[in-house]
């Protein structure tokens, strides 16, 4: 029997009766873990459910004041339903003119739409279940002749409503290009099913891979450095199991918020908690495990050494949970709701990945004990991480050798490294992009979007739409018709048919709905220009003149997303400021890591700048990518600082601040590094989905990370802390430095003060 387990009959001076494990802290153990299994069943059902309630359109991320906003909600009063079309665009095999044959069969087949069977959503169920009541599919020939455009008026509200796993737009959009292929091909025909429908649809198919291949190489990925850095099959395990259970938990709470509308859940959001809580998880159990290893080479009993790692883990670990949490909170001011609702979401994921790791995973250590190590498991040898302090043995040793003898110079130069790279950030691209440049791969929705392009005019599948007072209709058309962005305008809500005159406008509420057809395609600068200049027009015209549509909702998304870049950013470094400050009972290291972490954060954006122009050749991004960039480093890359400089204040209260602070780096080094590579890895596993804006935060983060493991809190923040030597705890001055504050209880016992190296030049 191991030493490890209970040995009642054993002396009480055996060494084996120093190792007994306490039975009811076994059984508290049995318990935690069997009730963690009871949650990750029920956490996993909702994890599956998640793309049912997940919302990707552009629309209802804007606040409700937005005018694209007020547009959409006014629209809706000029027709009984809320319409989300599919854009279907046929044209020949290899291009040409269409003939009198082609027409027929394109008629053939809009006349077949509303009777697709929808097989996913029941028996019976047909496409025409879920179009607007009372509508026509109506097939409408380019002026070129090479080209038929059929719009397919989907319900947006039955049609997006979830069934299962999914919704009557996603099987509809599947049934027409099936039905494209089967009732157009053999006429030497192809079609292509696109608009707002075909592309919210291609969204939902684009994530649907992440509740599969998202999740399985992120686990794949931290399995893989986890038995690189443990050497041990079984640890690796505990620690997955244990991320997956607090994700399981995170996702219960997230599906019943976004069932019940409290919260809006993207797809991208749900990409980034899966990540998140993987990453986040396994950080947490790195410095807890390496406590718990460190304990070990001076405890007999892994009862004795759990409850000293955990003693030493529970602050660094609560704390850095805690201003990711807090930060990511700090996103509910945001304007957006797609970058509001990541804030809870995000924050649950944390808070998941912190009980799981604070919880289920030190039970699993008690119940295995040193046999979780296996085939490596540490023995009773006194030896820690600090006994390379002073010498050249090991990296770590050797960083701190360099960090201890020449401070100033090492902090010096990384600061003008570091700005260096930041100077390209001016370079940056996050102006928006356009559809083409949103998917990685070819997308049928694109390739509609195109054909349209080229064949009818650039803004014809999504107008623009504005709603103006009933005695200023006639004035705005005018205006609105003579703008040189503008190709088309109409009153009322269908065009009026070639040779006739227009019907009457419905009038509701005082107002009436004007239509118009850009020259350039609805997202790009152009359309956004256009709606630019047409708002203020227009308030020539009536001040009550609302602008919408598809080009105006990406220009106020561009408006938003500035405007809570300049809100939320300070928001997020007064808050974590305010919380290292409290952590570390200081003010002036708190400004240390905060400094260190905001030019790391200018660096990484400098250094992405140039791969995505460069070397990626994207030509746009995302507006929301330096907020959610900014976020995901500065509350995440303070967690490095947080192991770090907690560790150092624990050793400067036994040894003083130099001396602590090379303690600290040798000791965390290893842990933190390793911590640092897993949250890289996870976060790069989303660039498997072929999504841009997903392939930039995934280098962003990853990259963003190591730089921050290797430079800022390798080098950067612990030369500046040993240069200003006490000064970094002011207001405090340490017992250890001659001070006051202190002293202080070391949580692994009182270990030999580490040598300092010789003073150098600074």
């Amino acid at each position: 029997m191991s030493a490890d387990t209970d040995t009642p009959e054993a002396p009480a001076d055996d060494p084996r009766a120093k190792a007994r494990r306490p039975r009811w802290a076994l059984l508290g153990a049995v318990s935690v873990v069997l009730l963690w299994l009871l949650v990750g069943g029920i956490g996993g059902q909702a994890q599956g459910k998640l793309a049912g309630v997940q919302s990707n359109d552009n629309s209802t991320f804007l606040p409700a004041q937005a005018e694209s906003t007020l547009v959409s909600d006014a629209v809706a009063r000029f027709s009984e339903s809320t319409e989300l079309p599919y854009l279907v665009v046929v044209e020949r095999t290899g291009g040409g003119r269409l003939d009198a044959g082609d027409l027929e069969a394109v008629q053939r087949f809009a006349e077949s739409v509303p009777s697709l069977e929808l097989p996913g959503l029941g028996a019976g169920r047909t496409l025409g279940d879920y179009l607007v009541p009372g509508s026509q599919v109506v097939p409408v020939p380019a002026q070129d002749g090479e080209a038929v455009l059929v719009s397919v008026p989907l319900d947006g509200t039955t049609g997006t409503a979830a069934s299962g796993e999914t919704t009557p737009l996603a099987e509809g959009a599947d049934a027409l290009r099936e039905a494209l292929r089967t009732d157009l091909a053999a006429d030497g025909l192809e079609g292509y099913v696109g608009g707002p429908g075909g592309l919210i649809a291609d969204f939902s198919e684009a994530f649907a891979g992440i509740d599969g291949i998202l999740l399985l190489v992120a686990l794949v990925v931290v399995l893989v450095i986890l038995l690189v850095v443990y050497r041990s099959p079984i640890l690796p395990i505990a620690v997955l199991v244990s991320a997956v259970l607090g994700l399981s938990a995170a996702a219960a709470v997230v599906y019943q918020l976004a069932k019940n509308d409290v919260i809006t859940l993207s797809g991208q959001s749900q990409g980034i908690l899966f990540i998140l809580v993987v990453g986040a998880a396994t950080d947490y159990a790195l410095l807890l495990v390496s406590r718990f290893k460190e304990a070990l080479h001076d405890e007999e009993s892994s009862w004795v050494a759990l409850k000293k790692a955990w003693h030493g883990a529970v602050e660094p670990v609560g704390a850095s949970a805690a201003t990711v949490i807090i930060g990511l909170l700090c996103l509910l001011l945001a304007e957006l709701r797609s970058t509001s609702g990541l804030g809870p979401v995000g924050a649950l994921g944390i808070a998941g990945a912190l009980l799981a790791s604070l919880t289920f995973l030190p039970a699993v250590l008690l119940l295995f004990g040193r046999r979780i190590f296996w085939p490596f498991a540490p023995k009773v040898d006194h030896a820690h991480a600090e006994d390379v302090v002073g010498s050249a043995r090991g990296v770590w040793g050797r960083v701190a050798r360099l960090v201890g003898t020449h401070p100033r110079r090492t902090w010096v130069v990384t600061l003008v490294a570091l700005l260096a790279a930041a100077a390209f950030v001016p370079t940056f691209k996050a102006g928006g992009a356009s559809i083409e440049e949103t998917f990685l791969t070819e997308v049928d929705s694109i390739t509609a979007q195109e054909v349209i392009a080229e064949h009818f005019a650039a803004g014809a599948a999504q107008p623009l739409q504005v709603v103006v007072p009933q005695a200023d209709a006639d004035a705005a058309l005018e205006l609105v018709s003579k703008d040189p962005g503008i190709d088309s305008a109409y009153l009322g809500l269908v065009p009026p048919q070639p040779g006739q005159d227009a019907p009457p406008p419905k009038v509701v509420d005082g107002d009436v709905l004007l239509q118009a057809t850009t020259k350039d395609a609805a997202d790009s600068a152009g359309a956004e220009d256009t709606v630019e200049r047409l708002r203020t027009d227009l308030d020539a015209v009536s001040p009550d003149a609302l602008v919408g549509g598809n080009a105006a909702t990406n220009l106020d998304v561009l408006d938003a997303s500035a405007r809570d870049l300049r809100v939320i950013v300070p928001t997020i470094l007064a808050v974590i400021f305010v919380i290292l400050a409290l952590l570390l009972r200081s003010l002036v290291a708190p400004l240390v890591l905060v400094v260190g972490n905001v030019v790391s954060f200018g660096a990484t954006i400098g250094i992405s700048a140039l791969v995505f122009d460069h070397v990626l050749g994207f030509t746009g991004g995302d507006p929301a990518i330096p907020l959610y960039g900014f976020v995901f480093l500065v509350a995440l890359g303070i967690d490095y600082s947080i192991f770090l400089m907690t560790r150092v204040r624990e050793e400067s209260l036994v040894r003083g601040t130099r001396p602590g602070v090379l303690v600290g780096l040798a000791v965390t080094g290893g842990v933190i590094t390793s911590a640092g590579i897993v949250l890289a890895a996870t976060f790069s596993a989303l660039s498997v989905l072929p999504i841009q804006f997903l392939v930039q935060i995934a280098f962003i983060v990853g990259f963003g990370v190591l730089l921050d493991t290797f430079v800022v809190r390798s080098l950067l923040v612990p030369a500046m802390a040993h240069d200003l030597g006490p000064r970094v705890w002011w207001p405090a001055r340490l017992v250890a430095d001659g001070g006051r504050s202190g002293p202080g209880h070391h949580a692994a016992g009182a270990h030999p003060p580490a040598t300092e190296p010789a003073e150098g030049s600074r």
